[in-house]
C-alpha cells in the first residue's frame, strides 16, 4: 500500500505530488470519508477545526478542504493563523472531533504539509493506514446537497491567549527582558502580547510574514539572529520557535544555545518534574545528557525521532517530560504535542524559581549534525551501507553514530556523530556523509 505519510503528517513541495491541484482533492476526500467513518454519530455531523502557518499556499489547500468537507456533510471551524499546538487545546475546549492542521513546520515556504489530530493526539498507525487506504481507492464525489456542512469562524487566537495565560502567575516576568524569533511563523500574531501579559519586555524577531519567508535564516533552525539580539540588547533569555510554533530553542543571556536536551535537562528540576525517575528522549539526545540524568537519579528512555514517537512513549509509560534535541518538548502534563510558547515560559518560571538564570545544566558531548541529500532511498542496514557505518563506529568506540532518512525532506539523510573530542567527531561525520551519499547517488 501508498502511504502518503511520514513522522508528521503528509508533507511535500507545492507543486510536485501529493502537493498538486489533482491529488490534494483527492487526499481531501480520503480524509473526508475517514472522519465521516470515525466521527459521524447518527445524524449529527462531524465537527472538525482547520488552523494553518503563514505560508502563501495554506489558504489555497484550506479551500480546497473545505469544498469537499462542506460537500461531505462535515462542520469545518476555521480558526486562521495559529501555531499547531493551540489545536490541541481547542479541540478539548470546545469539543472539536478533530482538527485539520496546514502547516510544514520548520521547512521552507515552498513546502507544506497536512496532518489531522484528535484529542488523543496524532492519528495511529492504524488510522493512518485507512485514511491511505481512502485515498489510493478514490471514488466519485458524492456531494450532499440537502445536507450540506456549515462554516464557522473563530477568534482562535484570543481563545488560545486565554488558555496560556491561566496557566502560569500573574506578572511573574517583571523586569525580564525576553528576546523572540517567531520565524515569520505562526506564533507571530500572539507572541509579543503573551509575554507583555506576564509582565516581561519583549523585543521581537522575524515577525514579519509575507508568505514566502517562513522559516528563512531565523527561527529555531537559524538561530545566529537571536543570539546576537540576546547580548545586543543585555536580555535575560531569547527564544526561537519554528514555522508552525511546536519547537522552541532557547538562548541564555550569555548567548550560548540551548537546544531541546538543555531545555528537558532544566525542566527536570522542575517541581512539575523533579519526582520523574524516566524522562523520554530520542536516538538523537547528547550522551552527555543522559550522563548527567544519571547523576540527578533519573534515566534516559530512548525513541525513535519524531514527536510522535516521544508522545507515545510518554503514554505508555505514563511520563510526563520528553522530547527531541530539535526542539520538540512535550509536557504531558499540559499538553499532547510540543508547545514552543508553553515551553518557553516554563524554561522562564523554572529559572526563577532555581535561581538559574544562566540557565546552567550539563556539559555535551561534542556532537556534529549532518543532512546530505541523496538520489536514492536504500536499505541503510543492507550491504554496502551497513559496512561504512560500522567501519565509522568502531573507529569512535566511545562516541555514538545514528544514520536515518528525514521522516520529513525527502532524499534527505540525518548523520549525527557523537565524541568526546570535536575534532574526531567532525572527521568520521564528514568521511561518513561523503561515502554514503556517494554510494546513495
Amino acid at each position: 500500500m501508498n502511504s502518503f505519510f511520514g513522522t508528521d503528517g503528509i508533507r511535500g513541495t507545492m507543486g510536485t505530488a501529493p502537493f498538486t491541484h489533482h491529488s490534494l482533492p483527492i487526499i481531501a476526500q480520503g480524509l473526508s470519508k475517514w472522519i465521516n467513518a470515525h466521527y459521524k454519530k447518527g445524524t449529527i455531523k462531524p465537527r472538525v477545526l482547520m488552523i494553518h502557518d503563514t505560508r502563501n499556499s495554506c489558504a489555497y489547500i484550506k479551500s480546497l478542504f473545505k469544498m469537499v468537507f462542506l460537500g461531505d456533510s462535515i462542520d469545518v471551524f476555521d480558526a486562521g493563523v495559529l501555531p499547531t499546538p493551540a489545536a490541541y487545546h481547542l479541540i478539548k475546549k470546545n469539543n472539536y472531533d478533530c482538527a485539520l492542521i496546514i502547516s510544514a513546520s520548520h521547512n521552507p515556504w515552498h513546502d507544506n504539509g497536512i496532518k489531522v489530530i484528535d484529542s488523543s493526539g496524532k492519528l495511529s498507525p492504524q488510522a493512518e493506514n485507512a485514511i491511505t487506504e481512502y485515498i489510493n481507492n478514490p471514488t466519485t464525489p458524492d456531494v450532499q446537497y440537502k445536507d450540506l456542512g456549515n462554516e464557522y469562524t473563530l477568534n482562535g487566537t484570543q481563545e488560545y491567549l486565554d488558555i496560556l495565560k491561566k496557566l502560569f502567575k500573574p506578572h511573574f516576568l517583571e523586569s525580564t527582558k525576553i528576546v523572540l524569533d517567531c520565524a515569520h511563523g505562526a506564533t507571530t500574531i500572539l507572541a509579543q502580547r503573551l509575554f507583555e501579559h506576564f509582565g516581561a519586555t519583549v523585543i521581537m524577531l522575524n515577525n514579519q510574514p509575507n508568505g514566502f519567508n517562513i522559516n528563512q535564516e531565523c527561527g529555531s533552525c537559524n538561530p545566529a539572529g537571536l543570539q546576537e539580539a540576546v547580548i545586543e540588547h543585555q536580555a535575560t533569555m531569547g527564544f526561537a520557535f519554528d514555522g508552525d510554533g511546536d519547537r522552541v530553542i532557547a538562548v541564555n543571556q550569555k548567548g550560548v544555545i540551548k537546544n531541546g536536551d538543555d531545555i528537558i535537562a532544566l525542566l527536570s528540576q522542575h517541581p512539575d518534574y523533579a519526582d520523574e525517575r524516566l524522562i523520554i528522549g530520542t536516538i538523537m539526545s547528547n550522551v552527555g545528557f543522559q550522563a548527567w540524568l544519571k547523576k540527578q537519579n533519573k534515566q534516559l528512555l530512548r525513541t525513535a525521532v519524531g514527536d510522535k514517537y516521544v508522545a507515545q512513549a510518554l503514554t505508555d509509560n505514563q511520563l510526563l517530560l520528553g522530547g527531541e534535541q530539535s526542539g520538540h518538548i512535550i509536557l504531558k502534563n499540559y499538553s499532547s504535542t510540543g508547545d514552543g510558547l508553553l515551553v518557553a515560559l516554563k524554561v522562564l518560571e523554572t529559572i526563577i524559581l532555581l535561581n538559574n538564570i544562566d540557565f546552567e545544566t550539563f556539559t555535551p558531548f561534542p556532537q556534529i549534525l549532518l543532512t546530505v541529500p541523496v538520489k536514492r532511498v536504500c536499505n541503510l542496514s543492507e550491504k554496502p551501507y551497513d559496512i561504512l557505518i560500522e567501519e565509522a563506529e568502531r573507529s569512535i568506540p566511545s562516541g555514538r553514530i545514528s544514520v536515518r532518512y528525514s521522516g520529513t525532506e525527502k532524499n534527505m539523510l540525518r548523520i549525527m556523530v557523537e565524541s568526546e573530542v570535536m575534532q574526531e567527531a567532525h572527521t568520521v561525520a564528514h568521511n561518513l556523509a561523503h561515502s554514503l551519499q556517494k554510494e546513495l547517488s
